[in-house]
């Protein structure tokens, strides 16, 4: 890897936050427990990037050993997304792709980033060229349980946030988001109280709360502000894709309307797609990180 391994937009990032980070556990290849630790996982979570060049997220599930990793800088995932995922033509052969590992029964969490070497119609083949771990901040525990398959609705696209959508965006504890730069693709968490969220119109406003210093999120959507938001009823199985352009809010009044807040992203929505019982999950109520329990949520004067 070269002397550092962040991309000029994180560098420029982290000069704005006023913070700074060496970078030191990502590297070009997965170590030992990391390939192990994917092998664990029912669910990966993963970001593509569409026809028009803009990031979208989506989840993948399979049984525990549906993603393996053959060598050091390579994955195996033996499933496909769904004929209606808008994200699946996005995951096709020779294109970008972000992963991340995200076990909410233990908080442990792993990026894998690289590129689709192939795809047939066992799944899909991944080059990694950027591995790293996260820290288990924000992360609410939660056991999954899978469900017989069933029958679900086709994707729905949706015009703007109806009230099953903002509902499901206003009692959210987690959400996940994906974002690009030249160099590729990241799919990051994020979590925070129920209600940390605010939606104005289709505006959302999401708080950055302190954490690793690398900025790979904000030092993508400072140069390519184009985004995509996943958002999961944890309950159901129902996913909510958005697709949106964001704007970083550094400083200013806004932040103290949420306790913790270091930083806002705005989000103007351009696109969402609904798909309901689209997972064939279901988690048990979460148990709150301790620290999100130190977080915040909008204060009443200025919710939605």
């Amino acid at each position: 890897m070269d002397a550092s391994p962040f991309h000029p937009g994180e560098l420029e990032a982290q000069a704005r936050a006023g913070e700074s980070s060496r970078g030191a556990g990502i590297r070009d290849f997965m170590p030992d427990q990391h390939r192990d630790f994917f092998a664990l996982l029912p669910y990966l979570f993963a970001a593509g990037r569409d026809a028009q060049g803009k990031p979208i997220a989506t989840i993948l599930t399979g049984p525990e050993g549906f993603v393996t990793s053959p060598a050091p800088n390579a994955l195996a995932i033996a499933v496909l997304p769904g004929p209606d995922d808008p994200a699946n033509p996005a995951l096709s052969a020779g294109a970008p792709i972000g992963l991340l590992g995200l076990d909410l029964r233990t908080r442990r969490r792993n990026r894998a980033n690289g590129i689709i070497s192939a795809r047939d119609g066992n799944g899909l083949q991944i080059a990694v060229t950027q591995s790293f771990g996260n820290c288990a901040k924000y992360i609410q525990l939660r056991q999954p349980t899978f469900v017989p398959a069933a029958a679900g609705t086709a994707a729905e696209e949706l015009t703007s946030l109806d009230g099953a959508a903002r509902d499901l965006i206003l009692r959210s504890d987690t959400l996940f988001i994906a974002s690009g730069s030249d160099s590729g693709l990241d799919i990051s968490h994020r979590g925070g109280k129920p209600g940390f969220v605010r939606i104005e119109g289709d505006r959302l406003t999401v708080p950055d709360f302190a954490g690793n210093s690398y900025f790979n999120t904000f030092g993508n959507l400072l140069r390519k502000p184009e985004t995509s938001l996943l958002f999961i009823d944890f309950a159901k199985g129902d996913l909510l894709q958005l697709q949106g352009v964001a704007e970083i809010i550094w400083d200013g009044p806004e932040l103290a309307k949420l306790d913790g807040a270091k930083r806002l992203m705005h989000i103007e929505l351009t696109r969402a797609w609904r798909r309901r019982a689209a997972l064939p999950l279901r988690w048990s109520e979460p148990e709150l990180a301790p620290t999100t329990l130190a977080t915040g949520i909008w204060r009443q004067d200025h919710a939605a």
